[in-house]
């Protein structure tokens, strides 16, 4: 599948592995793998049934974050 969501991937000391964070999808909207790799391929799985579900009931899909709108937000949020 080619979207381009905002895919986040950061290790985890308190939970031991990678947490993966789907920013446009909500604040809860995560998934995690033990190594990297499992934490992306994790992600792409994530978003592939996000976006399948999204569009079977008809539901209108996030607009994905750019680079430079991205940027601007963290700017603003300091």
């Amino acid at each position: 599948m080619n979207n381009h969501y905002t895919i986040i991937i950061q290790w985890s000391n308190e939970d031991e592995c990678y947490v993966v964070t789907l920013p446009e999808w909500g604040e809860f909207c995560h998934t995690h793998g033990d190594t990297y790799e499992e934490a992306l391929k994790n992600a792409q799985e994530v978003l592939e049934l996000l976006v399948e579900s999204t569009l079977e009931n008809n539901e209108i899909l996030p607009k994905p974050q750019l680079f430079n709108q991205s940027s601007q937000l963290v700017e603003i949020i300091k």
